[in-house]
C-alpha cells in the first residue's frame, strides 16, 4: 500500500492514501484512524480523518514526527481492514412540503425523473459519512444514486434553512445551521445535526452508514417539537456497530 506523508505545521502531519474520493481509500483512512486509537501511541493528541487522508496531531514536547512515522508505518504494514463495522443511522426526512424541497421539481426535470422517482432514488441510496467539515456537524455523505448526480447550483442561496437535506455531485448532506449554500434542496429532517445540549453535540460521525426514512409533515412536526424540547430519543435512530 503506497502512502504519502505531508507536513502540516510543526505539530501535525497528514497520511495520504490517494488522490481521489472512493470507498476503498476512505475505508483505509478510517481503519488507520481506529488502529491508532487502539494502539495508544504516546504523544498523539488526536487524529482527524478526511476523504482520503488522516491528519495526525501530536504533542511536540512528548514525541516527534520522526518517532511517530515508523510506528504508523508498522500499523499500515499489518493491514488495514476496510470493512469494519459501522453505526447504522436512520434520518427521518420530509420531502413533501414545497418549502422543504424547493429544488425537487428542478432535480426531477434535469434527471428525467418524476418527483416520486427522485425521492425513491434518494431513499434507496447507500450512504456513508466520509468526513465532517465547513460547519460543526455538517457531514459530507457519499453514495448518492448516480442517476441523481448534478453539479452544484449555478446561483447559491444566501440562506439555506437548518436541517435542509440537499444533494450535489455524488453526495447528500444535511445543513446543521442556517447558512449560505449551493446544493439542491430536496427535503428537510426535523433533527438537529448539532445541538450543544447533547453530551455529544455532533450527531453524525465519519464512518457512519446512513439511510433516510420518509415521513409526512405531521410526523415531522411531532419530532421537531421533541427535538426543540430536548426530549427526543436519539438512540432509537442508531444501531451500534
Amino acid at each position: 500500500m503506497s502512502v504519502r506523508y505531508l507536513s502540516c505545521g510543526d505539530t501535525a502531519f497528514s497520511v495520504e492514501f490517494g488522490n481521489e474520493i472512493s470507498p476503498d481509500i476512505n475505508g483505509r483512512v478510517m481503519a488507520l484512524h481506529a488502529a491508532i486509537g487502539q494502539a495508544g501511541i504516546a504523544g498523539i493528541v488526536e487524529t482527524v480523518p478526511s476523504m482520503r487522508a488522516l491528519m495526525v496531531c501530536y504533542d511536540p514536547t512528548a514525541t516527534t514526527r520522526a518517532d511517530l512515522q515508523p510506528a504508523i508505518d508498522a500499523l499500515i504494514a499489518r493491514g488495514l481492514p476496510t470493512g469494519q463495522a459501522a453505526r447504522q443511522v436512520t434520518i427521518p426526512c420530509c420531502y413533501d412540503d414545497p418549502d422543504f424541497a424547493p429544488d425537487l421539481d428542478e432535480v426531477a426535470g434535469r434527471t428525467g425523473k418524476s418527483r416520486e422517482e427522485v425521492i425513491a432514488a434518494h431513499l434507496a441510496s447507500r450512504f456513508k459519512v466520509y468526513v465532517l467539515g465547513f460547519m460543526p456537524g455538517l457531514a459530507y455523505i457519499a453514495g448518492l444514486d448516480p442517476s441523481l448526480a448534478l453539479p452544484r447550483r449555478s446561483q447559491p442561496r444566501v440562506r439555506v434553512p437548518r436541517s435542509s437535506v440537499a444533494i450535489a455531485m455524488d453526495m447528500t448532506t444535511i445543513y446543521p445551521f442556517e447558512s449560505p449554500g449551493g446544493w439542491h434542496l430536496i427535503g428537510r429532517t426535523p433533527l438537529w445535526m448539532f445541538d450543544q445540549r447533547r453530551e455529544q453535540p455532533v450527531f453524525l460521525a465519519p464512518g457512519d452508514s446512513l439511510a433516510f426514512q420518509r415521513i409526512d409533515r405531521k410526523v415531522y412536526d411531532r419530532i421537531a417539537r421533541e427535538v426543540e424540547a430536548g426530549s427526543f430519543a436519539w438512540d432509537r435512530l442508531v444501531e451500534a456497530a
